[in-house]
């Protein structure tokens, strides 16, 4: 069973964002990811990391997939409980939807942000940073083949 815990952050609205995403395999950290994407909206950092979580479900190949986001908003449109009615955000929704299909065994899960205090501050770090760590200073450079 893969657990993946991912978080978005924005310091404004938009504003210098990040994210950070903790992959964990039989409840032992597999991996760390945290970077800074650019000047934009919390809900779009949301999704880049509700994203990459997936990217890392798919390359892990393990299943059961459940990921673990504090973003109500993102869970609920990823459901199909909440329409998407930023068109920023659309394509990401779709996005999201094709890998969870694509992975198959893959729930995203609303998780309060007490429980997803690692990729939070992970995703807060980066967006406090305003560039990418590189690996080895706490966080790995990732690469999006999506």
């Amino acid at each position: 069973m893969i657990k993946i815990f991912a978080d978005g952050s924005s310091l404004g609205n938009p504003g210098n964002s990040g994210i950070g995403v903790v992959v964990y395999k039989n409840n032992k950290i597999l991996k760390k990811s945290s970077f800074y994407i650019g000047m934009v909206t919390n809900n779009f950092a949301e999704y880049i990391a509700l994203l990459v979580a997936l990217h890392e479900a798919v390359a892990i190949g393990d299943k059961p997939v459940f990921i673990y986001m504090d973003s109500e908003l993102v869970t609920k449109q990823v459901e199909g409980a909440y329409k998407v009615k930023e068109s920023s955000l659309y394509p990401l929704n779709v996005v999201a939807k094709n890998l969870i299909h694509l992975i198959g065994e893959c729930s995203v899960v609303h998780e309060s942000r007490e429980n997803n205090k690692l990729a939070d501050s992970l995703a807060r770090d980066a967006a406090q940073s305003g560039f990418m760590k590189k690996p080895g200073a706490g966080a790995n450079q990732l690469t999006l083949g999506i």
